[in-house]
């Protein structure tokens, strides 16, 4: 239970950064003032929000790319930064199962969006999760042959 509410955290501090321009470890600190969290978990919450924030613009073309009928700027600012996170997860933390990424995700989006934020946030997840096992099920070729 503590990963899910430092994930929960790691959206809130994402969300304020986003949208107040609030820079991340004075939210962070903010928010630890009024939640309780385990040694690790605050770890947990510190690793993810500095990841996703230190990746954001990769991670923002990874969004673009594979939502396109919904530009960034389109989308509500929570499934925006609901979307960040768990990119973040997806690309860059192999420790995290990809199951757990996209269930954490989608309830966030069905508690903090509105009732399509879940809907959204799994379809786009899903988009990247494939596109992502098809990048790394090709096959690459060296010196003229394939090797798997």
């Amino acid at each position: 239970m503590s990963r899910r509410l430092a994930r929960e955290l790691a959206f809130f501090v994402l969300f304020q950064h986003d949208l107040g321009r609030v820079p991340w470890p004075d939210a962070v600190r903010w928010l630890l003032t009024e939640n309780e969290l385990s040694p690790d978990a605050v770890t947990f919450l510190k690793e993810i929000v500095a990841g996703a924030i230190g990746n954001q613009k990769e991670i923002d073309g990874v969004l673009r790319h594979y939502s396109q009928d919904w530009p960034l700027a389109r989308m509500a600012s929570t499934d925006r930064n609901i979307l960040r996170l768990a990119v973040y997860e997806l690309l860059f933390r192999s420790d995290i199962p990809v199951e757990v990424t996209v269930n954490e995700a989608v309830e966030m989006a069905k508690k903090y969006g509105d009732e399509d934020s879940g809907k959204f946030v799994n379809g786009v997840l899903g988009t990247v999760i494939r596109a992502v096992q098809e990048m790394v099920n090709v096959p690459v070729k060296v010196d003229g042959g394939t090797n798997e």
